[in-house]
């Protein structure tokens, strides 16, 4: 029997694990392990956790359907996972294991510990590329190391995806009668674990859905990607983000999908689709740093030095900036918007990263944590590459002197304040004039239902560069 175990990667087509357990006539099983204390120590927003396992019973039934069962397991913590999967692999006779390769240092200890408990029962583990065009490792520089900054990286990148090229394989053939599959709804220890299981409805499940936004976008926008993705009251993005971090789709189906529409490969801002491109580029670098650089996962700057950073951990403050009651309409917004989807659009992501940490002085691991718990695509790799750069201790962070402005930044990119006045419905009956800087506006009016900018940008920017000079003495 083999044995593939399903994390982050949950899907049938391009799925290295699954296709090569799928290889021979043997028979085969797959896994998913449900870890409720793990998760949330892991800060996994509920809104991830229930577009997961909504995906969790696609991927059953999809299976059942190829005449493969899937297994639930629930253990609450990592540590326990090695024991338990070795008891099932006793239990169904498993002499093999496939899986994609994690790349976040707990999962990684926890896989180290499956290999060895596998191993004393003569049980084989495959490990595979799963998360990524060209896997961690595969992209070096002349002198045979890893890159550290995004530029150098994105062409070698491109260099070593035209020399080696890829394969997308799709789902496997059916291997056998029907299974039936219980729903998570119907498994009372799952509920428990979990609570409400209800999917949300903007956020359909399915390789299907997933495959449907790509080709929509692809046939709509990605050719006035780079001129819209930075507006978002403009349906200019692909919002794939949590397809890709649950792995419904993989990297290489989007690659291969860009390719097919342009009828090539991007090499260069000069050509239409690469921005989008550079894009997936961006996601894969961080995430090969993540394998590069394990104290990433722990908290800890890309850039030593800057952890002598002076950060606040002021808690009235971060309360604010979570809530969206800044005095600053375009965060505001943002945050209101994270709060109510469970995702933000990633120029929003800047602007309000930029404001906790140069305006507010609030160190980024706050803002990190608070993101990866209301974000339904919360990826370990990303979001902390996101949160670093913005707070200038990450790579290819911006210069510490420059910091965004956030009434000009919402000035230039909603103009009208469409996207302002749906999520801060104080000022939905405000004119674009004032929608930027509403106080006067609102003081003429005699109202106070909106409250006043809690920092002065301009004090706040010369404080922030202020803090990092400090490190160069």
């Amino acid at each position: 029997m083999k044995l593939v175990w399903f994390r982050n990667d949950l899907r049938l087509a391009d799925n290295p694990a699954l296709r090569h357990a799928c290889a021979g006539d043997e028979p085969v099983a797959a896994l998913f392990i449900i870890s409720p204390t793990q998760w949330r120590q892991h800060k996994m927003a509920p809104i991830r956790q229930r577009f997961m396992l909504a995906q969790v019973d696609e991927l059953g039934r999809e299976l059942g359907a190829l005449g493969i069962p899937l297994h639930l397991l629930r253990v609450e913590t990592f540590a326990e996972v090695p024991a338990v999967l070795a008891n099932l692999c006793r239990e169904q006779g498993v002499t093999q294991l496939y899986a994609n390769q994690a790349i976040e240092i707990d999962e990684q200890r926890r896989d180290h510990a499956v290999s060895a408990a596998l191993a004393e029962q003569a049980v084989s583990c495959h490990w595979l590329n799963g998360c990524c065009v060209l896997p961690p490792g595969r992209v070096l520089t002349g002198s045979g190391e890893m890159f550290k900054v995004f530029t150098p990286f994105s062409r070698a990148w491109l260099k070593a995806l035209d020399e080696e090229g890829f394969v997308i394989h799709r789902a496997p053939a059916s291997r056998g009668e029907s299974l039936p599959w219980q729903p998570l709804a119907e498994r009372a220890w799952v509920d428990e674990a979990l609570g409400e299981l209800t999917a949300d409805p903007r956020w359909l499940v399915g390789e299907a859905e997933a495959l449907r936004r790509l080709n929509i976008f692809l046939e709509q926008a990605v050719l006035d990607y780079g001129e819209t993705r930075d507006f978002p009251a403009i349906a200019g993005t692909s919002v794939l983000s949590p397809y890709l971090a649950a792995g419904i789709i993989s990297p290489r189906q989007c690659v291969a999908a860009l390719q097919q529409r342009l009828g090539y490969r991007p090499q260069s801002k000069a050509q239409p689709g690469f921005v989008w491109l550079n894009e997936l580029i961006w996601r894969e670098f961080y995430r090969h740093l993540l394998v590069l650089i394990p104290t990433l996962s722990m908290n800890r700057p890309f850039k030593p030095e800057t952890a002598a950073l002076p950060w606040s951990w002021d808690p009235d403050a971060f309360a604010a900036w979570c809530e969206g009651r800044t005095g600053y309409p375009i965060v505001d917004a943002a945050m209101r918007c994270l709060n109510t989807t469970g995702w933000m659009h990633n120029r929003l992501r800047m602007i309000v990263a930029s404001f906790l940490t140069k305006d507010l002085h609030i160190h980024w691991r706050l803002g990190e944590d608070y993101f990866m718990s209301r974000l339904i695509d919360g990826d370990l790799a990303a979001n902390n590459g996101g949160w670093q750069w913005a707070a200038g201790t990450g790579a290819d962070a911006a210069p510490y002197f420059r910091v965004f402005n956030p009434t000009t930044q919402g000035q230039r990119f909603d103009p009208q304040g469409e996207f302002i006045r749906t999520w801060v419905t104080e000022l939905a009956d405000i004119p674009a004039a004032y929608v930027h800087q509403p106080h006067d506006w609102l003081r003429l009016k005699g109202r106070q239902d909106y409250p006043a900018p809690m920092v002065d940008h301009a004090v706040a920017r010369v404080r922030a560069i202020e803090m990092f000079r400090s490190l160069e003495k």
